[in-house]
């Protein structure tokens, strides 16, 4: 199994990010060092953050995947005893797009109908 790190290293792209935050809120008379330490307690809140979004993800699959099982569940259980009950499809006419056409020709025949 692999060794698990409590600490991750952060990512080029997220110490990047930081430090164009860092230079862009940048004030004057500011130093090189001051401005390197707010990157880095940038660099530190993103990836609080992206933990944090981690731990809620993993949260929500397991939510989901709990309610999935528990409709899988439900639906065997109702299979057995409705095995004779099937959904009813109900079609329903749409009429505005037959009566657009309808008038596309009809439209179409006038038009013809007087440029003749």
């Amino acid at each position: 199994m692999g060794h698990y790190q409590k600490s991750q290293e952060i990512s080029p792209e997220t110490r990047d990010e930081a430090l164009a935050v860092a230079n862009a809120t940048q004030r004057p008379g500011q130093t090189r060092e001051q401005t390197r330490l707010i990157a880095q307690g940038i660099e530190k809140g993103i990836a609080q953050y992206k933990k944090q979004q981690k731990v809620k993800a993993r949260e929500l699959d397991k939510r989901l995947k709990s309610v999935r099982q528990q409709a899988q569940r439900g639906n065997s259980e109702n299979d057995e005893h409705d095995s004779e009950a099937q959904p009813q499809v109900i079609y329903k006419f749409a009429r505005l797009p037959w009566m657009l056409l309808l008038l596309s020709w009809l439209g179409g025949g006038v038009v013809i109908y007087l440029l003749l």
